[in-house]
C-alpha cells in the first residue's frame, strides 16, 4: 500500500512540474476581412475573445487590434497557457460559432506561432493590470 502511495506521489509531481513547465503558444493572428462584412464581423470577433477570456482558463490573452491605415486588417494577439488550452479553445461553442459564422467574412487568414524573446519578463506584464 505505502509503495502505491509513493507511486501515485511521484505520479502527481511529475504532472504538476510538466504542467508549470508547459510552454505557453503565442500567436499573432493575422485577418483580412471583405469590407462588406467588416461590421457584422467585428461583432463576431469580439464576442469570442471576450467569451474565451471569460470561460476559459487557459486562453490568458484575446486582444484584438484594427490596422489604423487600413480597417479591414485585423491582428488578434493570442497567447495560451500550453498546447492543450489552445485545442480545448478551438472546441468550445463560442469559437466554432466565431469560425463557421465568419468563413464567408474572411478574405485572407494567417496564424503565425510566435517566439517570445523573454518569456519571464512577458509574465510581469499581465501582473502589472491587477
Amino acid at each position: 500500500m505505502r509503495r502505491i502511495v509513493i507511486l501515485f506521489a511521484l505520479v502527481f509531481s511529475i504532472t504538476a512540474v510538466a504542467q508549470e513547465n508547459e510552454t505557453m503558444i503565442v500567436r499573432l493572428a493575422e485577418i483580412e476581412v471583405y469590407p462588406q462584412h467588416l461590421k457584422e464581423y467585428l461583432e463576431f470577433a469580439n464576442e469570442v475573445d471576450r467569451l474565451s477570456v471569460e470561460q476559459e482558463p487557459g486562453v490568458i490573452c484575446l486582444y484584438p487590434m484594427q490596422s489604423a491605415e487600413d480597417s479591414t486588417k485585423i491582428r488578434i494577439l493570442e497567447i495560451y497557457a500550453s498546447e492543450k488550452a489552445y485545442q480545448q479553445h478551438l472546441k468550445t461553442d463560442h469559437f466554432q460559432k466565431y469560425k463557421q459564422g465568419t468563413l464567408h467574412m474572411v478574405k485572407d487568414l494567417k496564424l503565425p506561432t510566435m517566439k517570445p524573446l523573454d518569456p519571464e519578463t512577458m509574465k510581469l506584464i499581465f501582473k502589472k493590470q491587477r
